[in-house]
């Protein structure tokens, strides 16, 4: 512990900042902040928030630390590998000794409609750090039914995107992106890649969002921001919001009601998990094998895509529907479809 004398030196350098002020850091110590996701953003989002000295921060993944996260998820280190420590509680490990007032709490859970309510449960702001495109859509709709306020961020390659979302003063997500993309259409870090100075430079612009909203001091980002960190290039465009928005316009929350949410279930007797898009999706196998080969074993015949690495065998069919064998955990299912083919 820190000793009393010296805790008003530890936010001295930020309290001198116009941006934050005493007030400020009285507002962030009075905070709560969700982070969705510990990976490569989440895991320095969260150690931004903690050393910012936000009073509370609820960290929610469902992943295990792994060898090859090193390369760009900061707070972890290999002998978290060697423990399997799920990342949420790897991360509060590290957050607690790095700033022992802030409340750290970890949940290690695959986030749902049916939990994602309880999660947000005296939060004053969420930080996307997701690694699938229908969790976003999700949480744009259990934030705007709120009025919770949310930053979006994704980084891939070397580039990547952040976009403040507050409810009742701006564009949701879906004001953007009406709809998610159909599963297999996006890059994939596995696939694609990732620099780890991209999800570095997010997660820092994503927290600064954060800090804006909740300082009350600033003025938030009015559209997305685009960042290629290998060109060095930002991009800034103005987004609107839309008045016949399903989520915000109509208030229909679809991904928070399970309409528009994939459904995982176990088979019975087999060691595998199917998961069912909501509504049936087209893929194109051959262009998903093409992107996935080196990756593993792959093969398709048109009619199903088969894919195998790391003890874990996916079978994709064309309607979207996969079945995940070597495992009878849905969080496992649906991380390892999430990483390999995407939303």
């Amino acid at each position: 512990m820190v000793p009393k004398t010296r805790t008003d030196d530890r936010y001295a350098r930020q309290k001198v900042l116009p941006e934050i002020g005493a007030r400020g850091q009285e507002r962030l110590l009075a905070s709560t902040a969700l982070v969705i996701g510990c990976g490569a953003l989440g895991s320095t989002q969260a150690e931004l928030l903690v050393r910012a000295g936000v009073g509370r921060v609820r960290i929610a993944d469902r992943d295990l630390v792994e060898l090859n996260n090193l390369q760009r998820q900061l707070l972890f280190e290999e002998s978290d590998v060697a423990e399997r420590l799920p990342k949420a509680e790897a991360a509060a490990r590290k957050l607690r000794r790095i700033n022992s007032s802030v409340v750290v709490e970890p949940r290690v859970l695959d986030v749902t409609p049916g939990n994602l309510p309880s999660l947000l449960e005296g939060v004053t702001v969420v930080i996307d750090a997701t690694d699938n495109i229908e969790t976003r859509y999700l949480i744009n709709d259990a934030c705007v039914e709120r009025g919770i306020p949310w930053v979006y961020g994704g980084a891939v390659g070397t580039s990547g995107m952040v976009m403040p979302i507050r409810p009742g003063q701006g564009p949701c997500l879906r004001c953007l992106f009406a709809e998610p993309p159909p599963p297999g259409s996006l890059p994939t870090c596995e696939i694609a890649g990732v620099l780890n100075t991209a999800p570095a430079v997010i997660a820092a612009l994503q927290v600064t969002e954060a800090l804006k909203l909740l300082t009350g001091n600033g003025q938030p980002a009015g559209g997305i921001l685009t960042v290629d960190v290998w060109s060095g290039s930002f991009r800034s465009v103005g987004v609107k919001r839309d008045p016949s928005c399903t989520c915000c316009g109509q208030r229909k929350f679809e991904f928070l009601e399970a309409k528009q949410t994939s459904m995982a279930t176990s088979l019975c007797g087999r060691n595998a998990i199917q998961i069912s898009p909501a509504q049936p999706q087209e893929i194109a196998l051959d262009s998903l094998a093409g992107r996935l080969a080196g990756q593993g074993e792959v093969s398709s015949n048109g009619l199903l895509l088969r894919f195998a690495v790391d003890e874990l065998e996916l079978m994709v069919f064309p309607d979207g529907r996969a079945i995940v064998k070597g495992t009878d955990d849905p969080a496992v299912a649906r991380s390892f479809y999430a990483k390999w083919v995407g939303a």
